[in-house]
């Protein structure tokens, strides 16, 4: 069976017109023939997008259950934040950040279920 034929056009138009939008606003930058640079205050801004959106990833994560905050201090995670943030200062290390963390994380929610 051929899967084009159940596919509806609609999906198909949809899919190349993203596909182009996608082409041309990846390749806009190589269209122009005159180097473009950033404005100052966009390099800047863009020096804390990484770390911007590691927080808006994890924070949440680490703060609620569910779509509520947590409301009880028994939580796994929050012990192990403290100790991850801990380590971290102590040795600046992020191998060591992640192993602290779950060496409090683990024993908490899975041995006693937090």
């Amino acid at each position: 069976m051929n899967p084009l034929a159940t596919t509806d056009w609609w999906t198909v138009t949809t899919i190349v017109c993203m596909a182009l939008v996608t082409v041309v606003t990846r390749g806009f930058f190589f269209i122009s023939s005159k180097t473009w640079t950033l404005p100052v205050w966009a390099e800047r801004g863009l020096h804390y997008a990484p770390i911007a959106a590691l927080a808006a990833e994890i924070v949440p994560e680490l703060v609620m259950t569910q779509g509520q905050f947590i409301s009880t201090y028994k939580d796994a995670r929050l012990y192990a934040v403290a100790v991850g943030l801990a380590w971290f200062y102590w040795r600046r290390g992020m191998f060591g950040t992640i192993v602290a963390g779950m060496v409090v994380y683990l024993p908490l929610h899975i041995g006693l279920g937090w």
